[in-house]
């Protein structure tokens, strides 16, 4: 089982990033995905989830209207396109997979977002 997440790195503010988790090892299309952030001292907060067949998606209200969650079943991918990126939103990025009883996370990509 595994979930790598990639696409993080360094970015001014109102910039753009795209960030990709890659599951391999499970059934990716059965359950829903989600990213969560943590910010040093903080803790983790779940930022945006899609469900199973990709149709249902939910976001924290601090992202609304400027992140985009989306999934490809077929390349076993889940995606966040982050517009109009913010000082505050700079945090390590985690993917998390939900099915049932199970729970995986990836590993986690930085996002610094300063000038």
């Amino acid at each position: 089982v595994q979930l790598v997440e990639s696409g993080g790195g360094l970015v001014q503010p109102g910039g753009s990033l795209r960030l990709s988790c890659a599951a391999s090892g499970f059934t990716f299309s059965s359950g829903g995905l989600s990213w969560y952030r943590q910010a040093p001292g903080k803790e983790r907060e779940l930022v945006a989830s899609i469900s199973s067949a990709g149709v249902g998606t939910e976001y924290a209200d601090s992202v609304e209207g400027r992140f985009t969650i989306s999934r490809d079943n077929a390349k076993n991918t889940v995606y966040l396109q982050m517009n109009s990126l913010k000082p505050e939103d700079t945090a390590v990025y985690y993917c998390n997979y939900h099915y049932l009883w199970s729970v995986y996370w990836g590993q986690g990509t930085q996002v610094t977002v300063s000038s």
